[in-house]
């Protein structure tokens, strides 16, 4: 399986080393990066995007920013996108019956392992990934009553982020790396799907 186009075959010098670096660190081609490339302003712009990408924030974990992430990838059906978000889940902390319940967009009020705060970080990215974007003020009422001003920004620019990487590697049809070879609890629907959006 193939991306929709081909790398161009010269990469300016300047986008090469952050893509051989990018390369060395995950031990995968970084596709994405390359056919950015053949457009050398968005590979900049996208890069800054994703190096900017918070992973902890204050009370904001790397294990609720990882559900956050997860969530938006799989509401936006982006198997690339699945597959880098879901490496190194369990080092996240996150568990098999965690993964399952937001990879079959179940309720999280569902999985007791969740905190209330989780619960509603999870719902926030599913509520930004669907289409239309509908945000109930009875929900928006409890999230500002549990996160900062700060920490909404930090989960709404999050959740966007996965987004915009899922429209766009899906829209250059660009198939998963392999980050998540190991993981047990991928699905084919998900892991063959070339998309659509979950609706909350």
């Amino acid at each position: 399986m193939s991306a929709f186009i081909e790398p161009p075959t010269r990469i300016p010098l300047f986008l090469k080393a952050g893509i051989l670096l990018a390369e060395k660190i995950t031990g995968k081609p970084m596709l994405p990066a390359r056919l950015l490339a053949w457009y050398p302003k968005a590979a900049l712009g996208s890069a800054a995007l994703e190096g900017l990408v918070a992973h902890h924030d204050g009370k904001l974990n790397k294990r609720i920013l990882k559900l956050v992430r997860l969530s938006a990838s799989f509401a936006a059906g982006c198997p690339f996108c699945i597959d880098m978000n879901s490496a190194e889940w369990s080092e996240a902390g996150l568990v098999v019956a965690e993964i399952r319940a937001l990879q079959e967009e179940a309720d999280p009020e569902s999985v007791p392992s969740l905190s209330t705060r989780e619960k509603l970080a999870v719902r926030y990215a599913r509520l930004i990934s669907s289409t239309p974007l509908r945000f109930p003020p009875e929900y928006i009422g409890e999230l500002t009553a549990n996160f900062t001003e700060r920490e909404i920004v930090v989960l709404a620019s999050t959740a966007a982020q996965v987004n915009y990487w899922a429209r766009l590697i899906q829209a250059l049809g660009i198939p998963p790396a392999g980050f998540s070879d190991v993981c047990p609890i991928m699905s084919q629907r998900h892991a063959s799907s070339p998309g659509g959006r979950s609706k909350v």
